[in-house]
């Protein structure tokens, strides 16, 4: 009988160990998050953690390795996908933007290092202050939609917002009032307006030094943005009936053209290979768990404005709250696409979270995405190569479009848009985020936001766009809600140019 039970006993704590070492989603790397975070930074900017990424200066004077045109490009032009993901060489191609620059983001940009963002915004509230409980748990308004559909959705043009921040207001009980006064949750209030889909970012491992909700970055009451995070408000998204967007920045803080900072947990890894394979378990491991949670997402970008590449840097000493000041990684493992081996890498990652998304949920549609639409030759270089050269599988191609950020106005788009549309006959496109502010937060009131919706709904295979952040003010432009209090309210002013 003894022998017995410690036979059943032994087999119990076997099995136990092999289910947890099974639910890791990282086989390349077996590093321990770090949620001890002894190094302080100054919390100055706009998301106090900070979206960056469109840059208002000259990207002339500037390097993150994008090339000028695609005829930098022409040594790759006739090579095939599976030809060009093996190649090796390392000849590097003539920068738009050096990377000396990319601190400049910071004062000028909606997702980089000084966080103009969060620094201009009249609504953003501090996490740390109120209520400790869990966002999983924890009842308000903003979280409790007044519809329920868990089941993917039948949508023809994706009318959406970012509202990835709301999450943090939570915390505070802070209620949401509609355009007449009442208060509602957020989902509804949105749904009121014509607004049928949600956007909602990622991060790998937040709480890591350098991460997103690193202690003493603004953002460190609670993991934000991580998977358990995601999953409880993808679940509130489709229970308001809502379509949902999932954007994956792989990196532990904001991802964006000044930026693409390799996660902490995968920094010990050497081979593009092997970065590969921790992209594509850390991907299929977030899809399941938003599945088994019956919050599937419609769409998954991969990246977040991938413009130079993805999985680029490294943070050091002097690395901020919102990732500026990095170093780039060893040429073996980054995917910078101002040189050959860095494009070859990128494609392999791109590919990667393509793949680990169709195996979960092949009606998924998949993004990648981009800002600098005012550069065409940007713009026709990166997808030349990523389409072109590497034949890369996405279903989508998104954009950024702040006229705040220097990239005009709907009027100045629509040429370019049409020219990809022609060209890339099998995708489809969305504008990933917008506002229409045309300086640091103002708005004119001009009309340019419903434009910017109604001229990409108008357009073939234009199936979406999404308003950055609602409640957020900033360089980008300003928010459609006012802070009164402990209350948000709808300005109806601002959504009378939606529904």
């Amino acid at each position: 009988m003894n022998f017995g039970k410690s036979l059943i006993l032994g087999l119990t704590c076997v099995s136990f160990a092999a289910f947890v070492l099974g639910c890791g989603d990282d086989p390349a790397s077996i590093s321990i998050e770090n949620s001890q975070i002894d190094t302080h930074f100054s919390s100055s900017s706009r998301h106090s953690g900070g979206l960056s990424s469109l840059d208002g200066d000259d990207p002339e004077s500037s390097s993150s390795g994008i090339p000028l045109s695609s005829a930098d490009d022409s040594e790759y032009s006739s090579s095939s996908w599976s030809a060009a993901i093996g190649s090796s060489s390392s000849n590097d191609v003539e920068p738009v933007e050096s990377s000396s620059s990319k601190t400049l983001r910071s004062s000028s940009s909606h997702h980089s290092g000084s966080n103009p963002k969060l620094s201009s915004s009249s609504v953003i509230l501090s996490s740390a202050e109120g209520s400790s409980s869990s966002i999983v748990s924890e009842s308000s308004s903003s979280r409790d939609p007044s519809s329920s559909s868990a089941q993917p959705l039948k949508i023809d043009f994706f009318n959406g917002a970012d509202i990835s921040e709301v999450q943090e207001y939570e915390r505070n009980n802070i209620k949401f009032y509609d355009v007449d006064g009442k208060e509602s949750d957020i989902f509804t209030i949105l749904k009121n307006h014509g607004f049928n889909s949600i956007r909602l970012r990622t991060f790998v491992s937040p709480k890591a030094k350098y991460g997103y909700a690193a202690s003493g970055c603004g953002h460190d009451a609670e993991a934000y943005g991580d998977k358990d995070h995601v999953v409880a408000y993808a679940k509130k998204v489709k229970a308001a009936g809502m379509g949902l967007l999932v954007d994956i920045h792989y990196s532990d803080v904001w991802a964006d053209p000044g930026k693409q900072i390799i996660p902490e947990r995968w920094r010990g890894v050497n081979s593009a290979d092997a970065m590969a394979d921790s992209v594509y378990a850390y991907t299929k491991d977030l899809m399941n768990a938003l599945k088994a949670a019956g919050a599937t997402p419609d769409m998954v970008q991969i990246g977040n404005e991938t413009t130079p590449g993805i999985l680029i840097h490294k943070p050091n000493n002097n690395t901020d709250c919102w990732g500026n000041g990095v170093d780039k990684a060893a040429t073996s493992v980054n995917g910078d696409m101002g040189t050959a081996a860095g494009k070859a890498n990128a494609a392999k990652y791109f590919k990667a979270g393509i793949k680990a998304v169709k195996e979960v949920s092949p009606s998924t549609k998949t993004v990648l995405h981009i800002e600098r639409i005012r550069k065409a030759e940007t713009v026709n270089w990166w997808m030349g190569v990523i389409f072109d050269d590497y034949k890369i599988p996405a279903d989508v191609m998104g954009f950024s479009a702040y006229t705040a950020y220097g990239d005009g106005t709907p009027d100045n788009w629509k040429n370019l848009f049409n020219s990809v549309t022609s060209k890339y006959s099998k995708l489809e496109f969305i504008v990933a985020e917008y506002n229409g502010g045309d300086s640091d937060n103002h708005y004119n009131f001009d009309g340019s936001r419903k434009k910017t919706r109604e001229m990409v709904k108008g357009m073939n295979r234009w199936i979406g766009a999404f308003f950055w952040e609602p409640t957020i003010g900033g360089a980008w432009g300003p928010s459609l809600f006012d802070k009164k209090g402990n209350g948000i309210y709808a300005n109806a002013k601002a959504f009378e140019e939606f529904y």
